[in-house]
């Protein structure tokens, strides 16, 4: 054997060893993958991936999968979408390649690569639900991120640290205390780096607010509740008394899944936690667990034999000491994808998160209701609230729209971070000024507001006529305004079926009981005395007048100006007259309560203070007669001749049908 043969025989032998080596570097990482440990799992699966041969695409393409998945449950992004982009150029077998890759696209607000990359996939499963939900988000995305926001969100900075913060609660809905999760440091307790994580186990830490309102005073929560294993997802009994929270537990450097761990508050501490048994077979892992306000329920999160997809959210009803077997949730709440961060409020509304319903990206924060067939409505909960990060861990204060959540929306690092959220009042405010028909304020008049929620008020108006009260939502109410000497004029206002708040500019226009009062807005066809379809307006709002004043009768008089034979005028104001009345009888106004009287030219108008102001060739109490008309310019003779061209109405009685 010569030498280029030992030498070939030797390179073979490396390569083979290289090989095995590289295999059993995926095998580690599997392993790790497997239990859950996805920083660890990732980190050997980077590393086993630079050594695969260009040439073995199938291995190529498994490894940057597995490193592409491992990244997103970490909420490492960028890395994730690097990882897929490989697996799919290296044509992965396995096609969830296509799904998850256009998930992480979407996380990346990268909108039109991640539909390509679902209708990859949808090619391969058309009934996929997430796939058609992840699709049918993208081309919702627009018109969500545009639409009304019922919160305003802030990031918190008192709790902010260079790590992780997560899952804030409030014990017994108070909102002067949360106790939330957060992987900081401090010297009471040694943190092992999570190998699911790769930042440091974490603790629960409490904090109060101070008297004036702000957050103080981070204190880690006492008692044997914080180990060197990690604690998290803390959750309360309604009075405040039981708190349960998630335990991983590690033995030997490994993960022993998720457990479920309680203790009580007795004497201003917390007691000795001790492991919650929800399940007979005490290997399968349950975390994130939530009391529902009566007690009487435990829901938690799971991916036990019967879950739909990866993690499901379940419960048990709570029996004696222990608990009863648990139910799925069903598939309106569960997913093929992930549902996890149950919190049910007092109303027993649930809230949690997915990243398998219709959404913005990753995990969303969605509220679900049961309907008349006792199943489950599920909502998402929009922008501000969601965003294209990872949204989780609401919890509400008690009977309050405010709380907080966790979410690690524009952090590089993929790290947690607790925003807080309010919804401010919804308010719905009637306002306006009452005045007379010339448009003076009416400062001694009166509105009465009537609702069917019983409300009956009377509200006296300002000097300058105006008015404001503050409504209730879902009520109809009905408005009166009224004033010595004026006719009384009607309004109504309705806030059913309202969601955000609204002014209502609700202004009272008083016609005078004593005087003409001028209807503007009637037209006629030019030398006759037909009423014109513009007309319609403003002879409906006298109908309606008439109708808030049922006692009255009226006199409809109608106006010429000078053009003409007054022979002509008159028979013609006459015609016009008797048409607005015929006009009010067809809207439902009894024929004895109307009048209709033709003045032509005899009754030209005297200026009075509005129309001085209005036209400055007018002097108050000038009367537009021929004589004064004749000695204006051509173009003031017109707008006098207009001014007199006028439908008029005046109260005749007040008692109609009274006696």
């Amino acid at each position: 054997m010569n030498r280029y043969s030992i030498c070939f025989i030797a390179t073979l032998f490396l390569l083979a060893i290289s090989s095995c080596s590289v295999t059993k570097k995926i095998r580690k990482a599997d392993k790790k993958y497997e239990i859950g440990e996805y920083h660890k799992a990732g980190s050997m699966y980077r590393s086993a991936y630079s050594r695969v041969k260009l040439a073995d695409k199938q291995t190529k393409a498994y490894v940057a999968y597995r490193m592409g998945d491992c990244y997103n449950k970490i909420g490492a992004v960028d890395k994730a979408e690097r990882a897929l982009s490989n697996a799919v150029r290296y044509k992965y077998a396995d096609t969830t390649a296509y799904l998850l890759y256009a998930d992480v696209l979407r996380k990346q607000k990268k909108n039109k690569e991640a539909s390509e990359m679902y209708d990859v996939y949808l090619k391969h499963d058309p009934n996929s639900l997430v796939a058609l939900n992840g699709k049918l988000s993208v081309q919702k995305l627009s018109e969500w991120e545009n639409a009304k926001k019922r919160y305003v969100v802030t990031k918190e900075p008192f709790f902010e640290s260079k790590k992780s913060e997560s899952s804030p609660r409030f014990p017994g809905g108070d909102s002067t205390i949360v106790y939330f999760a957060s992987s900081r440091d401090n010297k009471q307790t040694s943190h092992k780096l999570s190998n699911i994580t790769g930042i440091p186990n974490k603790d629960i830490y409490f904090a109060k607010k101070n008297a004036v309102g702000k957050w103080d005073n981070l204190e880690l929560v006492d008692s044997d509740i914080n180990t060197e294993d990690d604690e998290g997802s803390p959750s309360f009994s309604s009075d405040g008394k039981i708190m349960m929270f998630t335990r991983c537990r590690y033995v030997k450097g490994e993960t022993h899944g998720a457990e479920i761990w309680m203790s009580q508050r007795q004497s201003g501490k917390w007691g000795k936690a001790t492991r919650v048994m929800v399940l007979k077979d005490s290997s399968i892992t349950v975390a994130h667990p939530a009391l529902s306000p009566d007690g009487n329920w435990l829901y938690f999160v799971s991916d036990m034999k019967g879950s739909l997809g990866g993690k499901d959210i379940w419960r048990c009803m709570k029996t004696g000491d222990s608990y009863s077997a648990a139910e799925n949730l069903g598939p309106d709440i569960n997913t093929e994808k992930d549902e996890m961060y149950p919190f049910v409020r007092e109303d027993s509304t649930l809230y949690f998160s997915s990243d398998g319903h219709e959404g913005f990206g990753g995990l969303d924060i969605y509220r679900a209701k049961t309907d008349s067939a006792n199943r489950w409505v599920v909502e998402n909960m929009g922008a501000p609230i969601n965003s294209n990060g990872d949204d989780f861990g609401i919890s509400f204060v008690a009977g309050a729209e405010q709380g907080a959540f966790s979410s690690n929306r524009g952090e590089q690092k993929g790290y947690d971070k607790i925003y807080t959220f309010v919804a401010p009042p919804i308010r719905y405010i009637i306002s306006g000024k009452v005045k007379n028909t010339d448009g003076e304020a009416l400062g001694d008049a009166n509105v009465r507001i009537v609702g069917t929620d019983g409300t009956n008020v009377k509200l006296k108006t300002k000097n300058d006529g105006s008015y404001s009260f503050e409504v209730k939502p879902n009520v109809e109410y009905v408005m009166l305004g009224n004033c010595r000497g004026y006719l009384n004029e009607k309004n109504s206002v309705s806030t059913l079926g309202l969601e955000d708040s609204k002014s209502f500019e609700i202004p009272f226009s008083l016609a005078s009981v004593t005087k003409p009062v001028g209807l503007d807005n009637i037209f006629f066809e030019f030398g006759k005395a037909t009423l014109t379809p513009e007309s319609s307006n403003a002879l409906d709002k006298l109908v309606k007048l008439l109708k808030d004043n049922p006692n009255i009768t009226i006199e409809i008089g109608a106006h010429t100006d000078k053009v003409g034979s007054a022979e002509g005028n008159l028979a013609l104001s006459g015609e016009r007259a008797q048409n607005v009345v015929n006009y009010l009888i067809k809207g439902g106004i009894e024929a004895p309560r109307l009048t209709a009287k033709g003045y032509g030219k005899t009754k030209p108008v005297v200026a009075d203070k509005n129309l001085a102001k209005q036209y400055s060739f007018l002097k108050e109490n000038d009367e537009l007669n021929e004589e004064f008309i004749d000695a204006l310019s051509k173009e003031d003779q017109e707008i006098a001749n207009k001014i007199n061209r006028r439908t008029e109405f005046r109260v005749l009685k007040t008692t109609y049908n009274m006696y």
